[in-house]
């Protein structure tokens, strides 16, 4: 028998023969022909090597696992008894800020465990500034964190600075906040009047005899604050030397609910932006303008200069009218309406606070509604930055000031759309 073979007995076949199969073990194959049976005999002795194979290697790898585990309790072992003779050459200030470090990692990591469904550890706001104080008085803080990255310690540090900086530089002084009854008055003012910038609701207060607020102030409380229009242009040197004995005409047109054109015709005085005559026509010519003009000047009350445009309804009467009564004609030049301000003004007011908020029915509606817009408001109560705050026809003055309670009472004009007020004692 050869070395590495083993004789197999096999029951007898059915012929009456013993069949003897010579295996090797070492290449697995049959060194004779066997019957059919040899085949089913032959898998199983590979299964039962293979298995013996299998647990052999099994066997050397948890071998290895163990060695490779007691190597690495040894090294940690050895890392904890390093760093225990460490603190034996560390002070006892470093001593106390490692220990509460890990003091406070350990709190967080119970409560991690408390809380079982929390996915990470939820640090709280004295954790955070626990760390942010260490990261700043410890150096090695670095080396004592567990839970978390230094860069969030650091990004605690930043948002703690922000908190800090926000809180040194809160607003200590400034102005002094004005009281509960000027703040009322000047929202009521700005939700009575919408079309009131800042500039005109402080005019009206101190016409009232008020000490009111800086314009930006004033703006901080108005119910529905409005941007101030920019200022006009450049008056013209003439024109400003020459405002007491000056005045202008102008027409401009309005649309009725039926679709009619009406002429608006106006003398404005320049000395108190005060509307001097007013009237109104379907058809307006030269000898129409004379006439107003006639009515505008009773009784030798006249200008020495008076301000138009080259409209084409003037003609050549109206000049040798002004002529005649020795009135001063000044034509302003051709497209520059800048070159007579007070009147363009004085319509785009009038459109701004009047006209753009009503619909006018026919001629007697509209000249109802002018005339009580200048009369009762204009003149009376709307104040102007050109006459440093006062009306066009001056208020007259208290002999005494109110220094007590005080209240105010408004009157509606125009339907409320704006009002006029007058403030008495309480």
């Amino acid at each position: 028998m050869a070395l590495g073979t083993s004789p197999i007995s096999l029951p007898q076949s059915s012929n009456g023969r013993l069949e003897v199969i010579i295996v090797d073990f070492v290449s697995l194959s049959p060194r004779t022909i066997p019957s059919r049976l040899w085949h089913k005999d032959l898998r199983q002795v590979a299964i039962g090597c293979l298995s013996w194979y299998r647990g052999l290697m099994n066997s050397v790898l948890n071998l290895f696992k163990n060695l490779w585990n007691a190597l690495g309790c040894a090294g940690e072992l050895l890392g904890y008894l390093l760093r225990f003779v460490s603190m034996f050459f560390q002070n006892h200030a470093s001593l106390a800020a490692r220990l509460l470090a890990a003091e406070s990692q350990l709190g967080t990591g119970k409560r991690r465990m408390e809380q079982k469904g929390a996915p990470r550890p939820r640090f709280t706001a004295g954790f955070r500034l626990l760390w942010v104080v260490l990261s700043k008085l410890w150096a090695p803080w670095q080396t004592a964190v567990q839970l978390m990255q230094p860069a969030t310690v650091k990004a605690w540090h930043t948002r703690v600075f922000k908190l800090y900086w926000r809180w040194k530089s809160r607003r200590k002084a400034g102005r002094p906040p004005i009281s509960q009854e000027m703040q009322e008055l000047i929202r009521q003012l700005s939700r009575e009047n919408p079309l009131w910038s800042a500039e005109r609701i402080r005019d009206t207060l101190l016409l009232l005899r008020y000490d009111p607020p800086c314009e930006d102030t004033i703006r901080t409380y108005m119910a529905k604050p409005r941007n101030p229009r920019g200022r006009s242009t450049t008056w013209l040197p003439f024109l400003r030397n020459h405002l007491d004995v000056s005045w202008a005409i102008d027409f401009f047109t309005v649309n009725t609910i039926r679709f009619a054109t009406l002429y608006v015709f106006i003398v404005l005085d320049h000395g108190r932006r005060k509307v001097v005559h007013l009237a109104i026509t379907r058809n307006p010519s030269m000898r129409w303008v004379i006439q107003q003009l006639r009515e505008a000047m009773p009784y030798g009350q006249q200008p020495r200069y008076l301000f138009l445009d080259n409209d084409g309804i003037y003609g050549n009467g109206v000049g040798e009218f002004l002529e005649s009564c020795e009135i001063e004609e000044v034509r302003t030049a051709y497209r520059c309406p800048w070159q007579n301000p007070f009147v363009e003004r004085f319509v785009g007011t009038l459109r701004r606070e009047l006209l753009d908020h009503v619909i006018v029915l026919g001629q007697g509606h509209l000249e109802r509604l002018l005339r009580e817009f200048v009369e009762e408001y204009y003149h009376l109560a709307r104040p102007h930055q050109g006459l440093d705050g006062d009306t066009p026809i001056p208020q007259p003055k208290a002999d005494a000031p109110i220094t007590g309670p005080s209240r105010l009472i408004s009157t509606p004009i125009l339907g409320g759309l704006h009002h006029r007020y007058q403030r008495v004692a309480a």
